[in-house]
């Protein structure tokens, strides 16, 4: 089997299972309990607390645990338009940014905010001017992801956060769910006052999210009924899965993202040798898992389907969003018609492939694909 849809969900590593299972069974106290088995708990949750802002270079007291990247990026954007609307109403982001961000702008929205989504080229990348050109007097925060889901164009998302230094009063969230332990990001270098993890992306399991919060500020929270999170999130800490996420971390960085690299290129080189197929992700500037491919002619969920015979997995758009039949708002962005955005097909690595499976998927993509056009015939 080759899975090739993990943009949408990773397989946990064997060891974040067995963490998972051995403190969900021997340390289920709630960890804000006073007794010895809360104090357990806690130890374990402060633990890991330390070794994630350790493996991201923060302290400690700016992980916030959630449960995942949605809560994380709707925390980020409501929690700031709730706590610093005061001082403006504009948001910025980009036309290219996961539903969890566009469908939470369109709430702010409809509350009275103004959002302006800056346009990409054609590659699906922001320009750092078009983001400053985009501020008013009114902006109070800027959110651009850090690697494209769909894509996996990488956004110069340090550059943006350098630049924002000229308006110490607006905020920069970055949501970094596609990029972390495959694109490096620094966020202290890169100015990141806000930044989302989710830990099913990482061969965690899911129902664990990190937000990074900036030392020295606070937002309102989303959840409401207790202090845990230093008052950020109320609600018991799913403490197995946190624990998880961080051996998962630790787990992911020890990785080379060379090997992920290479199995894009393996990709790349079959398909570009068949004129049948758009490769819609650059050559440049992208992470080195992500490989999409539009098929003219050919609808994108029967391919997936038909893939499935070859038992190789991959996915439409976002998973998030493939069931909704509608075409790919990240390649209408980068200006592909609405035919080319709908037969669009993402392939996404990961460290639990094995060597020459971009190669071995391609290959399965061209044989299925020929297999189609004959029955259609």
């Amino acid at each position: 089997m080759i899975y090739a849809d993990n943009s949408a969900t990773t397989k946990p590593y064997d060891e974040v299972i067995d963490a998972y299972a051995k403190v969900a069974k021997d340390y289920f106290a709630n960890p804000s309990s006073l007794h010895k088995l809360g104090g357990e708990a806690e130890k374990l949750l402060t633990h890991a607390r330390s070794q994630i802002g350790d493996l991201l270079g923060v302290k400690a007291k700016e992980i916030v645990f959630t449960s995942g990247g949605t809560e994380g990026n709707n925390f980020a954007l409501k929690g700031t338009a709730f706590t610093f609307g005061n001082r403006g109403n504009h948001i910025i982001t980009t036309t290219v940014e996961h539903d969890s961000v566009h469908s939470s702008l369109q709430q702010l929205e409809d509350m009275g905010f103004n959002i302006t989504y800056v346009p990409v080229d054609s590659e699906g990348r922001v320009s750092v001017n078009a983001i400053l050109d985009a501020i008013t007097p009114e902006t109070i925060l800027v959110s651009v992801m850090h690697v494209n889901n769909e894509v996996g164009t990488v956004q110069p998302v340090e550059e943006i956060g350098l630049a924002l230094q000229k308006h110490p009063k607006i905020l920069f969230h970055v949501d970094s769910v596609q990029g972390i332990g495959k694109v490096p990001i620094n966020l202290k270098l890169g100015y990141i006052d806000l930044c989302t993890f989710s830990a099913h992306k990482f061969h965690g399991v899911k129902g664990a999210g990190i937000l990074y919060i900036r030392e020295g500020i606070s937002l309102s929270p989303l959840l409401s009924g207790g202090a845990q999170e230093h008052g950020h999130r109320a609600g018991t800490e799913n403490v197995g899965s946190i624990v998880a996420m961080a051996k998962a971390l630790r787990m992911t960085f020890e990785h080379n993202q060379e090997t992920l690299r290479k199995m894009s290129e393996e990709f790349r080189k079959v398909l570009s040798s068949y004129p049948d197929f758009m490769i819609n992700t650059p050559k440049d500037g992208v992470a080195p898992h992500i490989m999409n491919v539009t098929i003219p002619g050919m609808k994108a969920e029967v391919v997936i389907h038909s893939l499935e015979n070859e038992n190789v997995y991959a996915s439409t758009t976002s998973a998030c969003s493939s069931k909704t039949a509608q075409p790919s708002k990240t390649l209408l962005a980068m200006g592909k018609s609405p035919e080319q955005a709908s037969q669009a097909i993402r392939f996404s690595f990961s460290y639990c492939n094995n060597p020459g499976d971009g190669k071995k998927a391609a290959q399965a993509l061209y044989k299925t694909i020929s297999h189609l056009k004959k029955v259609v015939r």
